[in-house]
């Protein structure tokens, strides 16, 4: 059989996208300098976590930055730009470290994210093909990745650029190991054949928060303290529930947001009104596993716990699975909680 000459024009292609792939990721050699020792330093001694933020294909390259980072030790979580300005931006916290990711500088919906976490306080670090942009001028570290090209042959498709942000999010991932002296056992642990595994296998009852902990106002209260109640919990939700415990809603940082906009009088009208009134629940009996997959799915954090007739029990966030402070309130072997 002659071989098809067209396959020999895909194999050429590929060893040139291979190759102009390559070529990009070693052109960021000789571009480190102070500002990834500083980045390292900065994560390492963070008393939070490590949020990574971007949108479209650099938000996929955050997320596996993500799990990089939190499979070899560092605490982290990916934070989506669009969910952040609709309740998510609750989770961040001046002890965390924030690490954005753009090629141009100038995604609209990122940098908006950034002017709202700015009076947070976290120190921010971009990973950007242009320091001298929006993002790069707005940032106390600026870590270069940009490329010459992309292997797209239109240089379009985000390509070459994705792989070096990739490749940088790894470099951090590594240094930050070796700066904790982070070994195979602690790597283990970390996997489902060691101590995540084990938790993952556990249920929502026993890392959800419960009792005077949940950020709740009864139904009928007026909207104006449930806002009140949002901000003195900082979580970014409230839910509301009637006299015995039964589910009726839920009001968020972004439906306060979205009422803003509208001139709505919080004084003046009941929670009732602006909450939405089919909150995502979950059973205390789920497994941490199946619950990670439901909000991964659902591009969400947080899940209301609910028992019997809509009868609130709890909540759960992403932080509380994995162990807001590196603790999961559970018992595994070896003595270790």
């Amino acid at each position: 059989m002659k071989k098809i000459k067209k396959g020999d024009e895909a194999l050429k292609q590929a060893r040139e996208v291979l190759k102009i792939e390559a070529e990009c990721i070693l052109g960021l050699i000789p571009r480190l300098d102070e500002n990834f020792s500083r980045a390292v330093e900065t994560i390492y001694g963070s008393k939070g976590r490590v949020i990574v933020s971007g949108i479209g294909k650099s938000g996929l390259i955050g997320r596996k930055i993500v799990a990089t980072f939190t499979s070899t030790g560092t605490p982290a979580i990916f934070l989506h730009p669009v969910e952040g300005m609709h309740g998510d931006l609750g989770i961040v916290t001046k002890g965390d470290v924030l690490i954005a990711i753009s090629n141009s500088g100038e995604t609209a919906e990122l940098n908006e994210l950034i002017e709202r976490i700015g009076p947070i306080g976290p120190p921010l670090i971009a990973l950007t093909g242009n320091p001298k942009s929006t993002l790069g001028r707005s940032s106390d570290i600026v870590i270069d990745v940009g490329v010459a090209r992309e292997a797209c042959p239109f240089g379009l498709a985000p390509t070459s650029s994705t792989t070096a942000a990739l490749a940088m999010g790894d470099a951090l991932a590594v240094a930050l190991t070796e700066k904790r002296n982070f070994g195979e056992k602690d790597f283990l642990k970390f996997h489902p054949g060691g101590t995540l595994g084990q938790r993952l296998m556990s249920q929502v009852k026993e890392a959800m928060i419960t009792g005077d902990r949940i950020p709740r106002v009864y139904a009928g209260s007026s909207a104006l303290e449930a806002v009140d109640e949002i901000d003195r919990r900082n979580l970014g939700f409230v839910l509301i529930t009637d006299r015995k415990d039964h589910l009726k809603g839920i009001l968020t940082d972004g439906d306060v947001r979205r009422c803003v906009k509208r001139g709505v009088r919080f004084e003046a009208i009941p929670v009732d009104d602006i909450m939405t009134k089919t909150p995502r629940t979950i059973d205390e009996s789920t497994t941490l596993a199946r619950t990670v997959e439901m909000m991964e799915t659902l591009e969400i954090t947080t899940l209301v716990v609910t028992g019997k007739n809509s009868k609130l029990k709890g909540y759960i966030h992403l932080h509380d699975i994995f162990g807001r402070g590196g603790t999961l309130r559970m018992s595994v072997p070896n003595g270790n909680t």
